[in-house]
């Protein structure tokens, strides 16, 4: 635990992002100007390990889906690789599955006693992170099946068109008292209990301006999960931020966050929307 901690804490006891700026010891890519939202240039592995346990309220992760094997998929109407670069490069199921769980047991590590976590997944990986999560001691709490209305026509014709994806709700562990704004849900489903099945458009060209991502996901879901799951102040991370969706919608939300991804030229687009962000909170003052 570092000697500073009580130093870098805000006045209602919680971690603040001073303490892992401190922690981290690197400088971030990006750190705006309220000190609200920062990001990292590295791979998550080796920087979660230098940050105290006990620090974050909620953690998104939208890790690799290991699908860049050489298939093909439809993109615009047309014919495209599903290669998104080596980040996405499948190895043998054992190290995708050992990978898994050593970004979650960090995860579970930095997650405070009542936080939880949402990983988003195919089915070519949300069984890995399911079963890690149940070696680990997760208490797992929901899969959310997100619908995308807007899903690509399956091209070779051989399969059912893929149009959902899994996301997994989980508490720390089994004596985690999460947070859940059960009355926030039932009134955005209509004064009905909200259920796990969510129909959200994919990412749209608006939330595509300052270029694109391969797997980014769309502000209605992140903006759902934040506000489902924590309260304004709570700090929260995303591991392999991407172009940075989780952030913008913890700025729009009053959330601190922290970001890391290890490509520059994602970094680059999720600088540019959290300025955006930042900027729509500034003008919402005035």
């Amino acid at each position: 635990m570092l000697d500073a901690e009580k130093g870098d804490r805000d006045e209602g006891g919680k971690r603040s992002l001073a303490e892992v700026r401190h922690s981290i010891d690197l400088i971030p890519f990006f750190d705006d100007s309220q000190h609200t939202a920062i990001l990292y240039e590295a791979d998550c592995l080796a920087l979660l390990a230098k940050i105290p346990s006990d620090t974050f309220d909620i953690i998104f992760a939208d890790p690799p889906y290991f699908l860049s094997g050489g298939g093909i998929t439809c993109h615009a109407g047309k014919m495209v690789s599903v290669n998104k670069g080596k980040w996405d490069e499948p190895k043998s199921a054992e190290e995708n599955h050992r990978f898994n769980l050593n970004w979650l047991e960090q995860c579970q590590r930095l997650l405070k006693k009542n936080g939880t976590i949402w990983v988003s997944g195919t089915s070519h990986i949300i069984h890995s992170i399911g079963f890690a999560m149940q070696v680990l001691g997760f208490k797992i709490l929901n899969d959310i099946i997100w619908y995308k209305t807007n899903a690509p026509p399956n091209l070779s014709c051989r399969y059912f068109t893929h149009s959902t994806e899994t996301v997994l709700w989980a508490a720390k562990n089994k004596k985690s008292k999460h947070t859940f704004h059960y009355k926030d849900m039932k009134a955005e489903s209509g004064g009905k209990q909200m259920r796990n099945v969510w129909e959200i458009t994919a990412s749209g060209k608006s939330e595509k301006r300052f270029g694109k991502h391969p797997t980014q996901k769309p502000v209605a879901l992140l903006d759902r999960i934040l506000r489902a799951s924590s309260n304004p102040g709570d700090l929260v991370l995303d591991p392999f931020c991407g172009s940075g969706t989780t952030g913008v919608c913890a700025v729009l939300l009053k959330r601190q966050f922290v970001g890391m991804e290890k490509h520059s030229a994602y970094l680059q687009i999720a600088s540019e929307r959290l300025n955006e962000a930042r900027q729509d909170v500034s003008e919402r003052l005035f």
